[in-house]
């Protein structure tokens, strides 16, 4: 009777999001609306059966079947967008030249900030004086510890290189279902090698060109629809998504490790203000920014996923924030699998410098910290954007250092909360390093106007 109860409650909210939206309220102030509902409910359900676990249980079993399925609609459209997106982006330039500027300005502000956000972590854990050794470590931490270590077995045998030759696709099908970790980079790559070869073609022939350009837009056009119907879902997907993160935390291990949280959060903090003074230097309004892509912060918090946040990410850059085509492309996706600030960054260096002094390691030295962050550095352009990105970065960060990786498993407790964090700042990377990318070029622009984007989308 009470799992009905709370569902009818849970119907109800869906219905007053519902008739916001039917009275033009901007998407940005639906998901903040879906945002606090959701955390009022949640945290409603955590306090009125912390003692009747199995009512909670079943409530969260229906209303977090409302996320999943948003979730599972963003992650259909991933990939489609992802590889229409880039041979788009490829031949609206029509400069092989042109894609390798704006790559590699891309790229460098992505890993240039990555590094920042090393030394934040490492700042910040220093100065918190955090160490693994104060790490509470139970039983739910104990298990953890040994799937992380299985983990490991299989994953130590892969050298760097190795993991760049993945990159590569070798069957495109097989990567437009995200079946390999590093699926997405791999069609980032097919759609930069078909938007090549379709300018040459169009250079060989003009007429075929035009045909190849109107093809392409068309498809956009389909597929940005696409993006904007499941978009229109997010205050509903996000109610529910935050409902789940609210109503399953364990108010007492947040608490035990309230320490590590405050840093984490600081150490974040700190970069959304490097992020930030970096636009500044740029020219850009930072307090407009950071209203107009509210809704995919808000977003990347409660999915806790760069990929799913792609495409909001390039429909806000192109809409809002008034980014070349090419420019927001090439950033949200590279942002989604190469120098995740948060993840590949903050995350690794604070588990370093935590470990470090049981190793009779200083972390404080010179040395450790110049090598530690260009170690990040290596691992954020190849391990950031596959599942459990932080995870994996660590994996590589660690042991490089020569340090274990268990110590990941005595955070779980507390790990959704940091990462919805540590998610919303990688997306923000990418959307910086997008903005920044468009001022430095100054010369791009866009040869065929970016698609319509539907009335409602991004904000609007």
């Amino acid at each position: 009777m009470f799992v009905v109860v709370n569902l009818l409650v849970f119907a109800g909210l869906v219905f007053l999001l519902a008739r916001l939206r039917g009275r033009g309220l901007k998407l940005s102030r639906q998901i903040l609306a879906g945002l606090g509902a959701g955390l009022v409910f949640g945290l409603a359900l955590q306090l009125f059966y912390a003692d009747r676990p199995e009512v909670l249980t079943g409530t969260l079993e229906w209303t977090n079947m409302v996320g999943s399925v948003y979730v599972s609609l963003l992650r259909l459209v991933i990939m489609p967008l992802v590889l229409v997106m880039m041979i788009a982006a490829v031949v609206r330039m029509g400069d092989v030249a042109a894609l390798g500027k704006i790559g590699g300005s891309v790229v460098g502000i992505l890993i240039g900030t990555t590094m920042i956000a090393a030394l934040v972590g490492i700042m910040v854990t220093n100065l918190f004086g955090l160490t693994a050794d104060s790490l509470t470590e139970g039983a739910r931490e104990l298990e953890r510890a040994d799937v992380l270590t299985s983990r490991y077995e299989g994953f130590a045998d892969t050298s760097f290189a190795d993991m760049l030759v993945r990159f590569i696709p070798s069957n495109i099908f097989l990567d437009l279902t995200g079946a390999r970790p590093t699926s997405i980079i791999a069609v980032v790559i097919f759609g930069i090698l078909f938007g090549l070869a379709a300018l040459l073609v169009g250079r060989d022939n003009p007429e075929q060109g035009r045909s190849i350009r109107t093809a392409i837009e068309t498809l956009q056009a389909i597929i940005m629809k696409l993006v904007h119907m499941v978009m229109v879902l997010t205050p509903y997907g996000i109610l529910a998504l935050i409902t789940k993160v609210v109503a399953g935390s364990n108010a007492a291990d947040i608490l035990n490790l309230l320490t590590f949280v405050l840093a984490s959060y600081l150490a974040i903090a700190i970069m959304f203000g490097v992020h930030a003074l970096l636009l500044m230097l740029a020219g850009v309004d930072v307090i407009d920014y950071f209203r107009k892509v509210w809704p995919v912060l808000t977003f990347a918090f409660t999915s806790r996923s760069s990929a799913a946040t792609i495409p909001l990410n390039v429909e806000t850059q192109i809409d809002e924030l008034k980014v070349p085509v090419p420019v927001a492309n090439l950033s949200a996706t590279f942002g989604a699998t190469i120098g995740q600030n948060g993840c590949a960054g903050i995350y690794p260096a604070m588990l370093a410098v935590m470990i470090a002094p049981s190793m009779g390691v200083d972390p404080t030295s010179l040395s450790f910290i110049t090598g530690l962050v260009a170690i990040v550095a290596i691992s954020s352009f190849g391990i950031a954007g596959v599942g459990g990105g932080a995870t994996f970065a660590a994996f590589v960060v660690l042991p490089a250092m020569g340090f274990p990786v268990t110590v990941a498993a005595l955070l779980i407790s507390i790990e959704p909360l940091i990462d919805m964090a540590r998610t919303a700042l990688n997306v923000n990377g990418s959307m910086t390093s997008g903005v920044i990318t468009g001022r430095l070029i100054k010369g791009l622009s866009d040869e065929v106007p970016a698609p319509a984007l539907p009335e409602g989308a991004g904000g609007r």
